[in-house]
């Protein structure tokens, strides 16, 4: 058989330990022809194949993203205000002010992200009266850097019917210690009544949800991205994604993952309800095989579950260990019922508590015969005594993410909550060399960026790759080139249950690469984010090219 295209002059890493390296690929039909030596690869040279000499650099396969919101993402990008963690609350007010300045009267201002070691600073009447004056009156609703938490000005509190005398009676609506006000910081579900206010002024169209959703894949194809899963869905999602591959304009596998219990987010439909019109949104490149649930919800707003108790504060005592959402029962019921559908599940997980609870729920599944459901752990900063040890015995994969490996903004507000074990978290070290199966996430946009380089680099230093934040974090837990490199291919591939056609440059396989101007596996693991993406390939069309530099 003639290939379509064929590429040599560079190092060719399949992810494929049978074999890691070659020389040279043939693209045919959208899939790999084959790998191997250039003499090998040129003999399926046909009279219409393109043959390109790339003269150095290397080849990756298409990288795996196991946990994204790229809808979200694309929101933001599209139609919302976003700035960067970094930013002060004055700074923040500067950019609220400018962006509403923009809209009409009565619009809403959203999106994020702030900071959550701002939490405090935030949680004040007289910050909510500023977030007024910065708005000019209209409604604000801004997310912290987990997109569990939100900050809201006084209008968006009052169209969402939160008052002293009236706190919504899921998550935590904080108050100003001074006056008993809501001070506009909502943790957690206590926000879903200001997405819902959000969502009856109008919200999205079908169409922007079908904009948000392209724009979220045509940004990750930039990042080299040719596969991920979305970490909890809605209909409109699920529907903006099986009408882009419908219309061929797809450029990833996409598996989504079907909220079950809405924490933070405000869909209409979330559970058995949606779970019974997934089947409606699979495509060719779209997979709805997971659902999603929030088992607990962030450290920093101590709305994880613990073995052993945050540290004091005046609000939780001296004794306080968070909590979780689904006691063991709930749980096992919501997997058994996934598992007989034959669907797998994400579990966010943030304290070591809930990834025992987890642990120990997947442990009777198992024992019951559900051996190849698939469970992700998302999270999982911190496993206490032999967790480690039963999560890879159990086959639970380690959804790594968001890029939490390296010191920075939100290890920085775990150690506020956590002390010293906030500095023992991510033990991927020792969940590879127990066998278990590391994949990995960005949580875009959690993380800023969904740069696979970003991740890689941290997973091998354990130091910020951008100099954002000094030292190393754990360095004892960091993985090699090799191994991150697989974190971001075939072990997403596999978690997501999508490495049958992605994941790795093997023949059959769906030509998804990317073309890079060096090979980070042999080079300087300190250089490894200013690798640059030449070219992203998705079943064997280019879906990106770098601009041309002018040299």
């Amino acid at each position: 058989m003639s290939a379509d295209l064929i590429l040599t002059g560079a190092v060719v890493r399949t992810a494929d330990r049978a074999q890691p390296t070659a020389e040279a690929l043939a693209v045919a039909d959208g899939r790999v022809l084959a790998v191997g030596t250039a003499a090998e690869v040129l003999a399926h040279r046909g009279p219409e194949t393109v043959v390109r000499e790339l003269d150095g650099g290397a080849v990756y396969p298409g990288f795996v993203d196991v946990h994204n919101h790229h809808a979200v993402a694309g929101v933001t990008d599209l139609f919302e205000l976003s700035f960067s963690v970094a930013l002060s609350l004055d700074e923040i007010l500067d950019r609220v002010r400018a962006h509403a300045e923009t809209l009409p009267e009565g619009a809403w201002v959203t999106g994020g992200s702030w900071a959550s070691t701002l939490m405090d600073e935030l949680n004040t009447t007289s910050a909510r009266l500023r977030l007024d004056e910065a708005s000019g009156g209209r409604p604000v609703m801004l997310s912290d850097d987990s997109h569990h938490n939100r900050w809201v000005n006084s209008r968006a509190l009052h169209l969402a019917g939160i008052a002293k005398d009236s706190i919504p009676g899921e998550g935590v609506t904080l108050l100003d210690a001074a006056d008993g006000e809501p001070s506009g910081v909502l943790l957690e579900a206590a926000g879903i009544r200001v997405a819902k206010a959000h969502a009856e002024a109008g919200g999205l169209t079908p169409e922007q949800h079908r904009q948000a959703s392209a724009r979220g894949v045509e940004l990750l194809n930039g990042y080299g991205v040719t596969a991920f899963q979305d970490a909890a869905v809605s209909i409109d999602i699920l529907g903006a994604l099986k009408s882009l591959d419908d219309a061929g304009d797809l450029n990833a596998w996409v598996v989504s993952s079907i909220t079950i219990n809405d924490e933070i987010f405000g869909y209409e439909l979330v559970g058995h309800p949606l779970i019974e019109r997934g089947e409606e949104f699979r495509s060719a490149h779209h997979r709805p095989d997971f659902v999603k649930i929030f088992l607990d919800g962030v450290p920093p707003a101590r709305t994880a579950l613990f073995l052993d108790p945050y540290l004091p504060d005046d609000v939780h005592g001296a004794h306080f260990h968070g909590t979780t959402t689904m006691d063991f029962d709930e749980l096992y019921d919501w997997l058994h019922a996934v598992a007989q559908r034959g669907l797998g599940a994400k579990v966010h997980v943030t304290g070591d508590g809930s990834a025992r609870l987890l642990i120990d729920v997947v442990e009777r599944l198992r024992g019951e015969g559900f051996t190849d459901t698939k469970v992700q752990m998302a999270h999982g900063q911190f496993l206490a005594g032999d967790d480690l040890e039963r999560l890879v015995r159990l086959g639970i994969s380690a959804d790594i993410s968001p890029f939490l490996w390296f010191p920075g903004v939100i290890p920085d507000a775990l150690a506020a909550v956590l002390g010293d074990r906030a500095y023992h978290s991510q033990p991927n070290r020792s969940i590879v060399d127990a066998g278990g199966l590391v994949a990995g996430g960005s949580d875009w946009p959690v993380s800023e960026s969904p740069n696979p380089f970003e991740g890689m680099q941290g997973l091998i230093t354990r130091a910020d790759p951008l100099h954002r934040a000094p030292g190393t974090l754990w360095p004892e837990q960091a993985l090699t080139p090799t191994e991150a490199l697989e974190a971001f291919t075939i072990n997403g591939a596999r978690a997501m249950g999508v490495d049958d056609v992605t994941g790795s440059l093997e023949p059959g396989k769906s030509a998804d690469f990317v073309i890079v101007d060096r090979d980070f596996v042999a080079g300087d693991p300190e250089q490894i984010i200013d690798t640059e993406i030449r070219e992203t390939w998705f079943a064997g069309r280019q879906v990106y090219a770098a601009a041309p530099t002018g040299r």
